[in-house]
């Protein structure tokens, strides 16, 4: 029971603050760029995993004559040894795809560690692996993956560690920016008033922020895996015995397919690589802005730009946005309010 004449007001619902990672997720998810790249990501994954089931030939079966044209019965045509193209390029993508997802794990990692243990301790640590860093980001990647894969030797293992151990420098710096910033707030800085340990602040406080950032990271450094994959490959650094995207072109190209007009032999797989690097970058680039709403509001940006029609002036278009701003039920602020 109440007394007379109090009132009763209820007290609003804790509602629990929707986190900065989902919400950067969800805004990624709407722009139409990461659905595109969702679904292109998605595709490839399905095709490869019931690649078996969707061709009636074998990677190795011969079904037809060399370099025979695409017919209702070989959708790609053949290449030089009479297999169907299409089962090589269904097949050739899982291992592509293997290579690149794992050698981009790798990245990734060693990327997060070095940047997490730079950002966060700083002093001679930060000095010591910002210049190992360094010294990875000025060597081009690209030759000495040529040169190290031309040592060990032609092998899928090699490549993978190869593109995943010289791949992490872009991580490690991005990653090194964002742990200085969440070093200095506010829950961390109580957290360690309080008596919590450095593994404790790193493991509950800091890394779960990172997830976005390296899920970003990580699907664009998918794209650049598996196009390195393809070089290597395309050279002869890779296992000769493994179907992939870069050796079904390095085998098309070798064996004249391009001079006897044999195009089916290595275009699919070049657009089935291009198709993949395009989905891995909208969706890491939609995540990207998410985490970076100030790329939004740049003076870079196409979608800021506001044209006004001929014949308004700088000072209509500024009344104009006053006006547009101004909140409805409220008189309109005069010149001279102020003074």
């Amino acid at each position: 029971m109440t007394a007379p004449g109090t009132t009763l007001y209820s007290l609003p619902s804790r509602r629990r603050p929707r986190s900065r990672r989902r919400g950067a997720l969800a805004t990624a998810l709407r722009q139409p760029g990461a659905i595109v790249g969702i679904v292109i990501i998605l595709g490839f994954l399905l095709l490869s995993l019931f690649a078996p089931l969707l061709t009636p030939y074998g990677a190795r079966e011969v079904t037809c004559g060399v370099f025979e044209a695409p017919s209702a019965a070989h959708w790609f045509g053949c290449d030089d040894g009479g297999v169907d193209v299409l089962t090589l390029t269904l097949e050739g993508g899982r291992i592509s795809m293997f290579v690149g997802f794992t050698a981009a794990v790798i990245a990734i990692g060693i990327g997060a560690a070095v940047g997490i243990l730079s950002g966060y301790f700083g002093g001679w640590v930060d000095t010591v692996l910002m210049r190992i860093t360094d010294y990875f980001l000025v060597i081009p990647q690209i030759v000495l993956m040529i040169v190290i894969a031309a040592v060990w030797g032609p092998s899928l293992d090699h490549v993978i560690v190869v593109i995943g151990v010289l791949m992490w420098t872009a991580t490690a710096r991005i990653v090194r920016s964002q742990v200085k910033t969440l070093r200095e707030r506010v829950y961390v800085r109580r957290v360690e008033a309080i008596g919590g340990s450095d593994l404790r602040i790193i493991v509950r406080h800091i890394l779960p922020q990172l997830g976005p950032l390296l899920a970003a990271s990580g699907v664009l450094a998918v794209t650049v895996a598996i196009f390195n994959e393809t070089a290597l490959a395309f050279l002869g650094l890779s296992d000769p015995n493994a179907i992939t995207w870069g050796t079904i072109m390095e085998r098309a190209f070798t064996r004249a397919a391009i001079s006897t007009g044999a195009w089916w032999a290595i275009v699919p797989a070049g657009v089935a690589v291009a198709l993949l690097i395009l989905g891995c970058y909208l969706l890491g680039r939609a995540i990207e802005d998410a985490l970076n709403p100030r790329l939004k509001v740049s003076h870079l940006s196409l979608r800021t730009w506001r044209f006004r029609p001929l014949g308004v002036t700088i000072g209509e278009g500024r009344e104009r946005n006053a006006k547009d701003r101004t909140p409805p039920g409220s008189a309109p602020r005069e010149k001279g309010a102020d003074a």
